[in-house]
């Protein structure tokens, strides 16, 4: 009688490897689908605009501060890398659109530098980040 008790439980566990090897590969497939925005890194004060849209497939953000500072994936950079910095973050992660978040007391020059580098590095859709107004 105890061992057909015994065998009763050991019949009754439920094997839980299946399942985790389908979590795990879930896992792997969202980590791997998601897409990773690159940011300026810096915060600036947008001019405001009445009229504006949302752009929803951007991944690149230029952030230019009222300094003429020019900020690209988290660090500061020359307006003569700016396309060479471009190129490169393409290279990893295809993008159509180029946000540039320019501070308000920011240069024209240097914003108008920025947006030929853009051009130069191959984007042909640019935008310019405001606040609602």
């Amino acid at each position: 009688m105890a061992r057909k008790r015994i065998r009763e439980e050991e019949e009754a566990a439920v094997d839980m490897t299946p399942m985790l090897d389908i979590v795990f590969i879930m896992l792997i497939f969202f980590i791997v689908t998601t897409s990773f925005i690159k940011e300026a890194g810096i915060e600036v004060t947008k001019p405001k605009a009445a009229n504006q849209t949302r752009q929803k497939s951007a991944n690149i953000f230029i952030a230019i501060r009222d300094t003429g500072e020019i900020w690209l994936d988290k660090r500061r950079v020359d307006v003569e890398r700016v396309a060479a910095n471009i190129e490169k973050l393409l290279a990893e992660q295809p993008s159509e659109v180029v946000i540039v978040q320019a501070d308000k007391d920011a240069k024209h020059g240097v914003v108008v530098k920025v947006m030929d580098a853009i051009k130069e590095a191959g984007i042909d859709k640019i935008s310019i980040a405001a606040s609602r107004g």
